[in-house]
């Protein structure tokens, strides 16, 4: 649900369009990293930018902001929740893990950072949508499980709304799972998707940000 805060806005709104628009504007911010925050991609191109044209595109008064760090990990997610829930968000898209990763970091401390920035959402009565990573073969099943389970396990936990993968929108293109079959919608680094990657992203991000959004104002 919107913050209690948001009354007072909608009370305000009597006095002109400026604050009726104001109070209808839902504020959304994208905590990530690199895959958030556009990496090697013109600012236009990025995964916040795409996203907040197609919400435009879809009749939706949102407005993104763009938390992500290139090189983020979970903990540097749960380092800088607190200054990214400023007052005027009303919610929150997660997408953390790719650098826990990559760098092999411990799926129990991914679990409780991503368990930190949900409290801190919840403290701050902001909804959020969870966005979730699959770690690859090479760490063992074992590794896999475990990882894999955090953000289902989470978003149940907390009620959030939740996506399955970053990389979902993907499937209907080729193997998730092989990236060899997604090379045409990857930059040369093959782990940060190109613009046309990231608008196939989006498409399946959108529909849950709408699904956020009903959350937010229901």
């Amino acid at each position: 649900m919107r913050k209690a805060l948001a009354g007072i806005v909608f009370i305000l709104a009597g006095l002109g369009q400026a604050g009726a628009a104001l109070a209808d504007e839902i504020v959304i911010a994208a905590l990530g990293d690199s895959l958030t925050q556009g990496y090697g991609l013109p600012e236009k191109q990025g995964f916040v930018p795409q996203l907040q044209a197609w919400l435009d595109a879809q009749g939706a008064e949102v407005r993104l902001i763009n938390a992500g760090v290139s090189g983020d990990t979970t903990a540097g997610g749960l380092s800088r929740v607190a200054w990214t829930l400023t007052p005027e968000v009303d919610g929150m898209i997660v997408a953390l893990g790719g650098n826990d990763l990559l760098r092999g970091l411990g799926p129990e401390q991914a679990r409780s950072n991503i368990d930190g920035i949900l409290q801190a959402a919840e403290t701050a009565e902001v909804d959020v949508l969870l966005i979730g990573m699959h770690a690859p073969g090479n760490f063992g099943p074992a590794y896999k499980s475990q990882f894999d389970a955090i953000y289902p396990e989470l978003a149940e936990a907390y009620g959030s709304e939740f996506l399955e993968s970053f990389f979902a929108g993907l499937s209907g293109v080729g193997d998730i799972t092989n990236p060899l079959s997604l090379k045409a919608y990857f930059q040369a680094d093959g782990v940060h998707p190109n613009a046309q990657g990231v608008a196939l992203i989006v498409k399946e991000v959108g529909p849950k940000v709408l699904a956020l959004v009903d959350e937010i104002t229901g």
